[in-house]
């Protein structure tokens, strides 16, 4: 056999040798220069850093029970890339979550390495989906918040969206104390998506969130609530909102506005429903607003109790007429006839006596036109007219008309009379307790002085007057001396112009000569109209409930005002 040229074996050896030198040069390369990045890229494939949620703090009624806690729940998600057979994985996912299967299958055949199934799943659900052991699907620890009471105070709580942030009411207000810190935690993972033993572990623990105690008495409005719902459906109204409170230290006890939503389904709610209308939503209040009136008169000394007026059923301002609810001649009225008959023509008499700059003024320190500072996101400041005013303007404003206010703003002008006249600024939260479990109490609220006593004693016993003989007998309560006021407005279009639809509302206090609790009702154009037909009844069982359940006790009654006009 031929043997093969010399020159030929030279090249074969040389080409050999250049190769395995090539490997020897690049395995060089890479063991040496390169060696960082290739361990860098494995552990990148390796290493997976998962995020540790923190326990949101809870909210409590002023009682100590929870009105909003936090639970234990699952992320389910896929790593669509390990997924072996979308189509039969889908199948065994979905009954176990409640979901669509098509919806499931598209989760798992998407493009990428991570794809949420569905998140906050309750932890015993989430189990069953492990049980599975399906191929790239996995669990995230996550936290759910929950409310034990469903729609209990649901627009004061508010809700945190799926990533655990507050979005609305308190829960946004107190976000960043209720949250905490997350923590997080980094395993080493295999290839199939399982945790390696023994691999690297670095766990940074999560910090917890404090919890806030309100102010709110979760069976207390629970109730107000119950009321609230039968009213306006009975009232065939459009909604309505209730704003219960103590005169005294300026804690909210209930606070509601229907139509309300279940904060743990929110996502199938009419956003609408999120809406705390007694604090961020303004109306005209119509003639519970003459209780101001009669205040600036009384303070300034303008109109004294005894004093008596001619007033006639019609009255031409500016050419704009004034009329009273019920047609009437000329008749003689004490300013105690005026609130308890609810005459407006009678009122814009009184503010012409009193004059614009006291009227000013006597409204700026009850505090139109300025929120009340309660901590509540979105709070309106109401709106009051620029001054100088002119003649019609005086005397609109004395009923009620051409002003905006709150139901916060106003529940809280009566509870600046219940309180001898001083003014609190209300208030929904009454302490935090920390991780560590210190309680630290809320700095105590503003004050300041609106009324002298004796003008309150004074407005208190005409407002006690309205409910025994003038517009608001239907919020008696027998053995209680109810002191309050109707109020019946009408409401505008979004041409700024008067329309046939009213907001019917009654707001009063008890015992008339100890005030502990004040109830204001504002009903959304009920086909009653009036506030003493369809708000005041309402009044009397929020407030008789509220008797029950904070204790209080009757108290002497205070004695009617002067009054000229003839008590049925």
């Amino acid at each position: 056999m031929k043997r093969p040229p010399v020159h030929r074996l030279v090249v074969l050896l040389l080409t050999v040798v250049l190769a395995i030198g090539g490997v020897v040069v690049r395995l060089a390369v890479l063991q040496v220069r390169e060696s960082g990045t290739y361990a860098e890229l494995g552990s990148t494939q390796r290493v997976h850093t998962e995020p540790l949620p923190s326990l949101r703090g809870e909210m409590l009624d002023r009682t100590g029970v929870p009105m909003a806690l936090t639970l234990d729940a699952r992320d389910v998600y896929a790593n669509p890339s390990l997924v072996v057979d979308a189509a039969t994985e889908a199948g065994q996912i979905a009954p176990v979550l409640g979901l669509k299967e098509k919806d499931v299958r598209a989760a798992l055949s998407s493009p990428g390495t991570f794809a949420y199934v569905e998140r906050q799943v309750d932890f015993d659900i989430a189990q069953h989906v492990a049980d599975l052991h399906l191929p790239g699907i996995g669990l995230l620890p996550v936290v759910k918040r929950y409310y034990p009471a469903g729609p209990v105070a649901p627009q004061v709580l508010g809700f945190v969206n799926v990533d655990g942030v507050g979005t609305t009411g308190l829960e946004r207000q107190y976000d960043q104390l209720l949250a905490g810190s997350p923590g997080e935690r980094t395993v080493e993972l295999s290839a199939q998506g399982q945790e390696i033993g023994g691999g690297r572990q670095i766990v940074q623990d999560p910090q917890p969130g404090s919890s806030v105690v309100l102010t709110i008495d979760r069976d207390l409005q629970f109730q107000a609530q119950q009321y609230l719902q039968k009213a306006v459906r009975q009232n065939h109204a459009k909604g309505g909102t209730i704003v219960v409170l103590d005169p005294h230290t300026g804690d909210v006890y209930a606070m509601a506005s229907y139509p309300w939503f279940d904060p743990n389904s929110f996502a199938s709610f009419d956003p609408t429903r999120f809406v705390n209308r007694a604090v961020t939503d303004t109306w005209e209040p119509g003639s519970v607003n003459k209780t101001i009136t009669a205040a600036a008169a009384l303070e300034s000394g303008a109109v004294t109790p005894t004093e008596r007026f001619a007033v006639p059923g019609t009255r031409r301002v500016e050419g704009y007429t004034i009329h009273d609810a019920e047609p009437h001649g000329r008749e003689t009225m004490t300013l105690g006839d005026i609130i308890a008959h609810s005459s407006n023509v009678g009122a814009s008499l009184v503010a012409d006596r009193t004059g614009n700059r006291t009227m000013e003024e006597t409204f700026a320190r009850f505090g139109y036109g300025t929120p009340t500072g309660i901590g509540f996101p979105g709070e309106a400041a109401g709106l009051m007219p620029a001054a100088p005013w002119s003649d019609l303007t005086r005397a609109t404003v004395s009923f009620g008309a051409g002003v905006a206010v709150t139901p916060l703003q106003m529940a809280s002008v009566y509870a600046t009379i219940a309180n001898g006249g001083t003014w609190v600024q209300p208030r929904l939260v009454d302490a935090t307790i920390g991780p560590d479990g210190v309680r630290h109490d809320a700095p105590p609220p503003v004050t300041r002085r609106v009324l002298r006593p004796s003008t309150t004693q004074t407005l208190t016993e005409m407002l006690a007057y309205v409910v025994q003989d003038g517009t608001g007998v239907s919020a008696q309560i027998p053995g209680y001396q109810v002191a309050g006021k109707t109020g019946t407005a009408k409401k505008l279009d979004a041409n700024g112009h008067y329309v046939s639809r009213y907001v019917a509302s009654f707001i009063g206090f008890l015992p008339a000569s100890r005030p502990r609790v004040v109830v204001a009702v504002i009903i959304d154009e009920p086909r009653t109209v009036y506030g003493g037909v369809a708000a005041a009844p309402v009044f009397q069982q929020v407030a008789r409930y509220a008797i029950q359940r904070l204790g209080i006790e009757a108290a002497p009654a205070v004695p009617l005002p002067p009054h000229a006009m003839p008590v049925p």
